[in-house]
């Protein structure tokens, strides 16, 4: 026989090795890779699975031009990074975008049964089929994963040989191929079945694998997987007990997201050419100093002049938490919030602002008077707004909003000095609650009975929840944060009905605290919703006056009544919410800061037996 020809390595241009021409395998919209498909996270792709690969070679394979960047100083600096970047937005002539894995690498085959390693069924390259059968693999439905954040595959060889003498890590050495099928019989665990041709074990089914402690029994823990890195990432010692899900399960993965407003004075875009820079030049006090380093990073003009960056350290020196020399992340992300809350109240008017301006905050022209009798005050119109919202990490099985200790999984193995992120450009409309009518109101015993039976099931549920309960988040239901946050549902249903937006394309932001009591109303979509023009002008006194009105007397009554206002707990929301429901103030998810959470419309127009603790029982007595 002849000898085939040597094989000769493929050159590129240049004498370089060639570029990968990866395989496309589906599209996701850009919000997505932040809230739904992030790093870490599975993505189904008609009958196949796949993993979000990490940052790690994003510098190398995200294009500049379809995944440029974007700056927040004070979100950046709040993430430690310097600035962010959109995921990229490829289009038909895209060499690359958001790299993924193959993951789980166990699959089936629905004609023949087998169960192994995807390459072991040979499929043809580019092909999910089975090289025997030719049908379409089936991924494996369920997956493992710690509460440190890893994921692995799901033990099948241990889990049906855990009746015999090899019930252990060692059970592979049985020789024997794996079966699963499907016995149609119920739609149950019970109906999935497993064997082993090594004869020595019965079939078993998948029933039992979601227990808790399911897999410790078998003496298996998390040997500290990464597949979002790829196999060559060395594994993390973890040891903590490992937990069965199913591959499409929200708990396998759940974004860790940070947000912030654009405000001055880093709203007009003057800032960015500095990005990189400000730790450096926040360590020095003296003008002088700050000058020379100017002099020594920028040739030729400086990007604003040395007043301006003095103004910029001293704003970022505002934001620093006082009292402490080591602030905490909560508390930094606090004083972050409680700068826009300023920032809102005092405004920032057009006139003398460039068109590069991103925040635009001015009082309404009409008399604010006849708001008093509602208890509200201080509207303010935002014309112009920009929100950036970044992806820090990500966390499995537990959620990082309910711990102090929260297992955050970062996205890359390697430290970066960016995060992806999206922006929103839209308006809103700015509120507040008059502070003596709302401190006279809180008060009431009435009022804090409820709010503190809101509180104590949330309370519950965030230790239930935690890892470890002593280490739970309180719990942040007050009176006034459950009457802002109930108050901004209603306005956000009055306003789909008044204004033309869907309920999904209106957001709130809420301020509630100590010495804040304010609600933001805005469009944060990034399509063309956000551009109607029509929410800032609901803002004007008369107007957001028949709005209040209109939006109280609709929460007064609720299809679902008596049962909505009378139940002790609504909508197997675990005592969260109170007179809450579809019907009445619940919005869709993307609107809540707080997941449907902690609303309680009584808190606004009473009870049919105590109407009057009710924030706004006054408007329906009249």
């Amino acid at each position: 026989m002849t000898p085939p020809p040597a094989r000769r390595r493929r050159i590129g241009a240049n004498g370089t090795a060639p570029a990968h021409n990866l395989p496309r395998r589906g599209t996701v919209r850009r919000a997505q890779a932040i809230t739904t498909y992030g790093v870490g996270s599975l993505v189904a792709v008609d009958h196949e699975s796949f993993i979000v690969s990490g940052l790690d070679e994003a510098d190398r394979s995200w294009s500049e031009d379809e995944s440029p960047r974007i700056y927040e100083r004070r979100l950046a600096r709040l993430l430690g990074v310097d600035w962010f970047r959109l995921p990229p937005a490829s289009d038909d002539t895209s060499k690359d975008g958001m790299r993924v894995r193959r993951f789980p690498l166990t699959h089936s085959c629905p004609e023949c049964m087998e169960l192994q390693s995807h390459r072991d069924f040979n499929p043809p390259a580019g092909r999910s089929v089975c090289g025997t059968c030719e049908v379409d693999l089936v991924p494996s439905r369920f997956v493992v994963a710690c509460e440190a954040g890893h994921l692995g595959e799901f033990p099948y060889r241990q889990w049906v040989h855990r009746s015999s003498d090899r019930a252990s890590p060692t059970a592979g050495a049985c020789g024997g191929k794996l079966r699963l099928r499907t016995s149609g019989r119920t739609s149950s665990l019970r109906s999935v079945l497993v064997s082993c041709t090594c004869g020595r074990v019965p079939e078993v089914s998948m029933e039992g694998s979601f227990r808790r402690n399911a897999l410790r029994e078998l003496g298996l823990k998390c040997r500290g997987h990464r597949p979002w890195l790829g196999t060559s990432a060395p594994r993390q010692e973890c040891g903590l007990p490992l937990r069965t899900l199913q591959r499409g399960s929200s708990s396998v993965w759940q974004p860790v997201l940070k947000s912030a407003l654009s405000i001055p004075p880093w709203s007009n875009g003057r800032a960015d050419p500095l990005a990189g820079h400000w730790e450096r030049l926040r360590k020095y006090d003296d003008r002088g100093r700050i000058e020379a380093y100017l002099d020594a990073v920028f040739d030729d003009e400086w990007p604003m002049s040395l007043d301006e960056v003095m103004e910029l350290l001293d704003a970022e020196r505002e934001e620093d938490p006082d009292g402490e020399e080591a602030p905490s992340f909560d508390h930094r992300y606090r004083a972050l919030r409680n700068k826009e809350y300023e920032r809102l109240r005092s405004g920032n008017d057009e006139s003398g602002h460039s068109r590069d301006e991103q925040f635009v905050c001015e009082t309404p022209l009409g008399d604010q008077s006849v708001l008093g009798p509602l208890g509200v005050t201080g509207p303010m119109l935002v014309k112009k707004l920009r929100e950036v919202r970044a992806l820090k990490a990500f966390t499995r099985l537990v959620d990082a909003e309910v711990t102090t200790d929260a297992k955050e999984m970062p996205l890359y193995e390697h430290t970066l000095r960016w995060l992806p992120a999206m922006e929103v450009r839209g308006e809103g409309v700015f509120l507040r609650l008059d502070e003596e009518n709302l401190g006279a109101w809180e008060k009431a015993p009435a009022v804090a009975a409820r709010a503190e039976r809101i509180r104590t099931a949330h309370q519950r549920l965030l230790e239930e929840r935690a890892d470890d309960p002593s280490r739970a988040v309180p719990s942040p239901a007050t009176p006034r944060m459950v009457l802002l946050h109930t108050l901004a549902h209603v306005l956000i249903n009055e306003w789909s009905l008044e204004a033309g937006y869907p309920a999904a394309s209106l957001r709130e932001r809420l301020y509630a605290a100590d010495n804040m009591a304010g609600v933001l109303v805005y469009t944060a979509t990034s399509d063309s919703a956000g551009s109607l023009g029509g929410l800032v002008a609901q803002g004007e006194p008369e107007l957001l006056d028949r709005t209040v009105r209109s939006a109280v007397r609709r929460a007064e009554w609720c299809s679902s009544d008596p049962l909505c206002m009378e139940t002790e707990g609504s909508g197997g929301t675990a005592g969260t919410n109170l007179a809450a429901c579809h019907a009445c103030v619940m919005l869709p998810e993307t609107s809540c800061e707080h997941n449907n959470i902690l609303l309680d419309r009584a808190l606004l127009v009473g009870t049919p037996d105590d109407p009057g603790i009710g924030y706004f029982a006054s408007v329906l007595a009249r």
